[in-house]
C-alpha cells in the first residue's frame, strides 16, 4: 500500500474503536427480504430500520414482475439511457411517474442519489441555490458540483430562507431545494410558505420526495399533492428504494426542463440505466399503491399509535409528522449501546451520529412500514423503553 495513503487513511480509527467495544452498528448482515420480520444469524428480528414504507420490498408480485423482465430483457441494459440503455419499459414507467406526480414528463436514473447529483449540479454559473440545513447529502453534493453560489438556511425556518433570498439579485437564476419529509427528523416541509417566498423572489422550487411518495398525498402522490400545490412546484424528485421496493430514482417537471436535463445531466448521461428488473418492479409497485390505499391507511394507523406510545413513555421524538421517528439520545456511546441492546432483544433500529447530525442531535431512527402491526410496534417500544431507562436516556 502506498505509504502516503496508508498514513492519510490510517488516521481514521473510530470504527475500530467502536468495534473493540462490541457496539459497532453498521454493515449488519440480513439473511432474508426486507419485511417487518427479518432473519439475522438465523433468528427472527423485528425490522424498524427500513425505508420500505409500503412494505413492498419482499412482495411476491414485485418479484414476479422482476423475474419476467429479466427473462425478456436480461439482467442489464449495458449502457446509458442516452445511448443504448433505453427500453420500452423505461418510457412506460416514465409516463406513469409523470402522471402519478402531476407533471408533463419524467426521466429515471439508476439511483436516487444520482438524480440529485445530476439535477442540482445543473445550477447556473451566476445563479444561487438555497438549501435547507437538513437537506439530504445527495442534494448537498449536487450543489457543491454546481457553479452556483450555495446558501443554507435554518431547517424549516421561513424567515431564515427569506433572509437568504434577499441576498440574490431578483433577475438572477435561483433554485430552492427542500425535502418533502426530512429523512432523519421526520417532519414535513411547509411547502406553501416556501412557494410563496419563491414567487416573491422569482425562484424555482425543487422538492425531494424520496421519503414522501407512498406516504403523503392522495394515494401516496407526494408532498406537492398533499398541500395541493403541484402546479406551483417546478421539479419533483423521487426514489424507488423506499416505498417502491426497488432501486433507482426519477425527476419530473415540464417538457422544457426535462428536455434540458435529459441532454445535460451528467449522472444520467454517463451512468448505466436502471436494470429491467428494477424498472418492472417499480411499475408494479405503483399499481399496487394505487390499487390498495389501505396500505397507506395502515401506515398512518401504526404511525399515530407509535407517536402516542412514544410520547406517553417519555421518549423525545422531536417534531416528527411522519412514519419516521427520531428517538433523541444526544450521546454517542449510549446511542450505540442502545442499538446493540435492541438487536440483542430482537429489534433492528439504526443510529444517526456525527457527522450526519450535530453532537447534540444524535438519534436512533425508528421507521414504520405499512405492513407493521400494532402488536409489533408495542413489542418494540416495550423493549426500547426498558433499554432507554436502563441507559438513563429517559427517566
Amino acid at each position: 500500500m502506498n505509504e502516503l495513503f496508508k498514513e492519510l487513511f490510517g488516521r481514521y480509527t473510530l470504527a475500530d474503536e467502536v468495534k473493540a467495544q462490541g457496539i459497532y452498528p453498521y454493515y449488519r448482515p440480513i439473511e432474508s427480504g426486507q419485511d417487518t420480520v427479518v432473519k439475522m444469524k438465523g433468528k427472527d428480528v423485528l425490522m424498524f430500520g427500513s425505508n420500505s414504507y409500503l412494505g413492498l420490498s419482499d412482495d411476491p408480485r414485485l418479484k414476479e414482475a422482476a423475474i419476467a423482465a429479466i427473462k425478456r430483457y436480461g439482467t442489464s441494459c449495458s449502457g446509458s439511457r442516452f445511448l443504448n440503455g433505453t427500453l420500452d419499459i423505461h418510457l412506460e414507467l416514465e409516463e406513469k411517474l409523470a402522471k402519478l406526480v402531476g407533471k408533463e414528463e419524467a426521466v429515471t436514473y439508476s439511483t436516487g442519489f444520482q438524480v440529485n447529483l445530476g439535477v442540482v449540479s445543473l445550477g447556473m454559473r451566476d445563479g444561487y441555490i438555497f438549501l435547507d440545513s437538513y437537506d439530504h447529502a445527495s442534494i448537498i453534493e449536487g450543489a457543491r458540483l454546481s457553479f452556483s453560489k450555495v446558501l443554507k438556511f435554518a431547517h424549516n425556518d421561513m424567515s431564515a430562507l427569506e433572509e437568504k433570498l434577499r441576498v440574490a439579485p431578483i433577475d438572477c437564476p435561483k433554485l430552492i431545494v427542500v425535502d418533502g419529509i426530512y429523512s432523519m427528523s421526520g417532519d414535513i416541509v411547509p411547502l406553501p410558505e416556501v412557494l410563496d417566498l419563491a414567487d416573491k423572489y422569482n425562484a424555482a422550487v425543487m422538492v425531494d420526495d424520496a421519503h414522501s411518495i407512498g406516504v403523503l398525498g392522495d394515494h401516496g402522490r407526494g408532498t406537492s399533492d398533499y398541500f395541493g400545490v403541484t402546479d406551483r412546484v417546478d421539479l419533483i424528485m423521487g426514489t424507488f428504494s423506499k416505498s417502491f421496493g426497488s432501486l433507482g430514482g426519477f425527476i419530473a417537471g415540464s417538457h422544457v426542463l426535462l428536455n434540458y436535463i435529459k441532454h445535460n445531466s451528467r449522472s444520467l448521461i454517463f451512468s448505466a440505466s436502471m436494470p429491467p428488473a428494477n424498472v418492472a418492479a417499480v411499475s408494479r409497485a405503483i399499481d399496487i399503491m394505487l390499487e390498495e390505499p389501505e396500505r397507506i391507511d395502515n401506515l398512518w394507523k401504526v404511525t399515530n399509535h407509535a407517536r402516542e406510545e412514544f410520547l406517553k413513555r417519555g421518549f423525545d421524538i422531536g417534531a416528527t409528522q411522519s412514519p419516521i421517528f427520531p428517538l433523541y439520545v444526544r450521546d454517542m456511546e449510549k446511542c450505540l449501546r442502545a442499538v446493540k441492546d435492541a438487536l440483542d432483544e430482537g429489534v433492528f433500529i439504526t443510529p444517526v451520529i456525527p457527522p450526519a447530525v450535530p453532537q447534540d442531535s444524535i438519534i436512533i431512527r425508528f421507521a414504520l412500514m405499512a405492513t407493521h402491526t400494532v402488536e409489533q410496534v408495542d413489542e418494540a417500544i416495550d423493549k426500547l423503553e426498558k433499554i432507554f431507562r436502563r441507559l438513563e436516556i429517559i427517566k
